[in-house]
């Protein structure tokens, strides 16, 4: 049965049944006898019927549920007896805000330096499609704001803050300022990531806040196309500091801090909220936390 949940996974994600068939590599009739004997076999209703697919029933969704809980329990259980047997292996699956790419290394390097039989797929998505893909399985953690919007069945482990800068040319406004209010800030045209990033949420939002209009006149879901943009000198862009001290040069970019108000916002890893994990996903989160240990606060 397990391997019939799997395939409905599968189906949940793609919403198709051709494409779900195409990414379980099975064939389309295949997967359509695998939910009609799951229906059986449970004596219940899964998929609307129709000449397309039209979505779960009710009862589908529940099935759904316990199918995306049981199918992860077998991976950790099956991952688990694996560890016991030699050393750890497998693939890591890693759903990341774009701004937070910088510090994936952080984590990744030492990690593979105690394991070497893992293995890294890192994806660059919304933090929308973090929670979607967290949800159907397709990936095993996500690095994404904390706090910001709800997780729903998912937790937070806080990694660090992130803080803005303003990125400009060497030779661009504010070149003998040391800060830069986000008010001032707002009077530059702007190139962005585009609005269906959380990152570009928050920016418009605390210009607003600063009493400046959002003046963004390009905008792009890469950040090295922003980075490309900006040397020009004919636009600026409001990017984290932990990024844009990888992409400032001397004589070639400067990063200068916002203030007025310095604001920051928590990025952390995202995980289904469960007792345990797979012995994969269980190591990264300890190297994860070492990485980005926050000292003690002294007692008062």
């Amino acid at each position: 049965m397990l391997d019939k949940l799997e395939l409905l996974l599968h189906l949940a994600s793609e919403k198709h049944f051709g494409k779900a068939a195409q990414s379980a590599g099975v064939t389309q009739p295949t997967l359509s006898s695998a939910v009609k004997s799951l229906e059986d076999q449970l004596g219940v209703r899964i998929v609307e019927r129709g000449s397309r697919f039209r979505g779960f029933t009710k009862e589908g969704e529940h099935v759904l549920t316990w199918a995306r809980q049981l199918t992860s329990d077998m991976r950790a259980m099956r991952q688990e007896v694996d560890a016991l047997r030699r050393n750890l292996r497998g693939e890591l699956k890693l759903g990341v805000i774009p701004t937070a790419l910088p510090i994936v290394s952080e984590i990744t390097i030492p990690f593979r330096g105690r394991c070497p039989d893992v293995t890294f797929k890192v994806s660059a998505i919304t933090s929308e499609a973090i929670l979607s893909k967290l949800q159907n399985l397709e990936v095993d953690i996500g690095i994404s704001y904390l706090g910001e919007e709800p997780l729903g069945r998912f937790r937070g482990i806080p990694l660090y803050d992130e803080r803005y800068a303003l990125l400009v040319a060497p030779d661009g406004p504010f070149e003998d300022q040391e800060t830069v209010t986000w008010k001032e800030a707002g009077r530059l045209p702007l190139c962005q990531l585009s609005s269906d990033m959380q990152n570009r949420r928050l920016i418009d939002r605390h210009l607003r806040e600063a009493g400046a209009k959002p003046n963004c006149t390009l905008e792009s879901n890469s950040m090295l196309v922003l980075y490309a943009h900006v040397r020009t000198g004919g636009w600026a862009s409001i990017i984290p500091v932990r990024f844009a001290a990888e992409l400032e040069r001397p004589g070639r970019l400067r990063a200068i801090p916002l203030v007025e108000p310095v604001i920051k916002h928590e990025v952390g890893l995202i995980l289904p909220d469960r007792a345990t994990h797979t012995p994969v996903v269980a190591k990264f989160i300890t190297f994860a936390e070492k990485a980005f240990r926050r000292p003690e606060k002294s007692p008062v």
